[in-house]
């Protein structure tokens, strides 16, 4: 499913600024969040489903587990956060695991921006402290102008991610177009009236993304990579 769009304000070949978001976008993570959410969830005595588990992915850690867990105290809370950057953290080191890999021809798909002039950002759910260990651990760093965090600058889908990232290169809204695989991505977007890309490959279906009213929708990696570099 990719949307067309006649609009020369969503025109991609105009923008300037890519701004992507990482885990079910960029990375093939969503196979271990759900996986160490359960494991963080349970080794505390609640429980979860999959389907719950992906509709917090673009959170900030500590409102997912808010949001899951409603029952469990604030102590539990933060107990449970522990226990999920535990078992993250050591399931991601593992070699040889998808999660450690971008999405076929995404790294590609960067060179080629990159060559047409673009500049690339991230504004992430993830914590500081997880997306610098997940570019280095991709060796990734050096594509990227910019990037935010939630603890930074505020859980999506608050948009101060975006105007952060904005401020700090000096583009506007117009130049900008932000690619996300969860609802909370797209309401951030759309909040500023900024060009969006929601990605049918991640954490949502493509009938809960395109309730949000994306500009672009794409069904998998290859069709956003064309979409991209198209121009």
């Amino acid at each position: 499913m990719n949307e067309v769009v006649t609009n020369t304000e969503h025109d991609l070949s105009q923008k300037s600024l890519i701004i992507f978001d990482w885990d079910g976008t960029l990375m093939d993570s969503i196979g271990l969040i759900v996986k160490a959410m359960h494991v963080a969830g349970e080794a505390h005595g609640f429980s979860t489903t999959d389907e719950a588990v992906k509709s917090i992915i673009g959170l900030s850690l500590m409102r997912g587990i808010e949001l899951l867990y409603p029952q469990a105290s604030a102590e539990q809370h933060l107990a449970i956060q522990q226990s999920y950057a535990d078992y993250y953290i050591h399931a991601s080191t593992l070699p040889n695991q998808p999660h450690s890999e971008f999405f076929e021809g995404i790294e590609a798909m960067f060179k080629q921006l990159l060559a047409q002039g673009k500049k690339l950002a991230v504004a992430t759910g993830k914590k500081r402290a997880g997306l610098d260990r997940v570019m280095d651990y991709a060796n990734s760093r050096h594509y990227f102008v910019s990037s935010r965090c939630a603890n930074e600058s505020g859980s999506k889908p608050n948009p101060q991610m975006l105007l952060d990232i904005l401020q700090e290169t000096g583009y506007a809204v117009a130049d900008a177009v932000f690619i996300g695989d969860s609802i909370h991505d797209i309401q951030m977007a759309n909040a500023l009236g900024m060009t969006s890309i929601a990605v049918n490959y991640g954490a949502a279906s493509a009938q809960v993304l395109a309730a949000e009213h994306p500009t672009y929708q794409v069904s998998t990696p290859s069709q956003l990579i064309e979409l991209l570099t198209a121009g």
